[in-house]
Formats: structure tokens, sequence, C-alpha cells
């Protein structure tokens, strides 16, 4: 997961500053991976050509995606999060639907693969919050899996702030899943750094 600035990324990468997420090798310039298309809170939908990047020591190629997304999903990562959220406020999928303007079984999709996950969220997210504040106190329990989940995602990011100064919630929530919040489980959280 890299920032959302072309500009930027590039110039990380042709200057060696981003590393291979399985290895920590320094990543270079391989071309660009396919065209992607992101639905915006707006409604407006956005082309992107994600540049793809080679490890120079275990030969992997790894496709740069932007923090405002998750792998495999076409909607930005705030729209996601706001869906998990109201739904862990107890609003049900098709008010949530309704009020995003996105497909009902789309929310549906999200909010199952979230619930599905929320044990393992809750636990990744949590290390992620007691690795950026030593001093949290225990973190108290909301009472089911998908609360506690979104629970952890708030303090982790609460603490990332602290630490790293403002920025998107959701945007923090899928750089520290790797973009595989809502993944199936055949694909692991990345471990905590």
């Amino acid at each position: 997961m890299v920032g959302t600035d072309p500009v930027v990324v590039e110039a990380d990468l042709v200057g060696g500053l981003l590393a291979c997420p399985l290895c920590g090798g320094v990543l270079g310039p391989w071309g660009h991976a396919r065209w992607r298309v992101v639905r915006c809170r707006s409604g407006v939908e956005d082309r992107r050509h994600p540049r793809r990047a080679m490890c120079g020591c275990c030969g992997k190629t790894q496709v740069l995606l932007g923090v405002d997304g998750l792998v495999r999903r076409r909607d930005e990562v705030a729209v996601i999060g706001e869906a998990i959220v109201a739904k862990a406020g107890g609003e049900g999928h098709r008010g949530i639907a309704a009020r995003l303007g996105v497909p009902a079984w789309r929310v549906r999709r999200w909010l199952r693969r979230f619930a599905e996950r929320a044990v393992e969220i809750r636990e990744h997210f949590t290390r992620w919050a007691f690795a950026l504040d030593v001093s949290l106190a225990p973190l108290a329990a909301a009472g089911d899996a998908l609360g506690d989940a979104v629970a952890a995602i708030g303090v982790a990011a609460r603490a990332a702030v602290l630490r790293f100064g403002p920025g998107p919630v959701w945007s923090w929530a899928a750089f520290a899943s790797g973009g595989v919040l809502l993944c199936n489980s055949k694909c692991p959280l990345p471990p905590v750094r």
C-alpha cells in the first residue's frame, strides 16, 4: 500500500524508498498493472493505472495500490468503512446502501466479509494499537465481534494519529491491513511492524 499521489509514489519507487512486503528488499520500477476503476464517495469513477514494482532481492513483483482502496474492491475504502461503522451501529444493509448510493448486494458482501473476519481483524488492529501506544489500557468489549473489530480499528487509528499526525481513518486501516481487510481467509493480514 502506498500513498495516493502518483508523483510521490514514482519518486519513492525510483529513489529506492519502498520495501518489499515479502522480504524487505528494495523495490524498483517494473512497468504498470492493468487499468482500474475506483468508485469514489461522490459517485465519480476514477480511472487509475497503478505502478508495478519488482524486488531486487526476491524477484517478486508487487502492484502498488493506493491507501484509498482495498485489494479486489472497486469502491473507496472510506465508503466501505462508512458502511461497516453503520452496521456496527445497528443499521441494516439496505438502509446503508440507500444512504451511500451503492447496490444493497454490494454492501451486504462487504458486511459479510468483514463479519467473517471480525475476530482476526480485532486481533490485528489491537496489536497495531499497542505497537503504536504502549500506554493503552486494555480495550473494552463492544458486545459483538463486528463492534469489537470496529472499536479496535478506531483505537489503533487514534494511536496512529497521535504518533504520525492526522489522516483518514479508513485509509490508515487499508494501509495497516495491507489492503486485504475484506479479502478471504487465504489472504492473511500482514504482520504488525
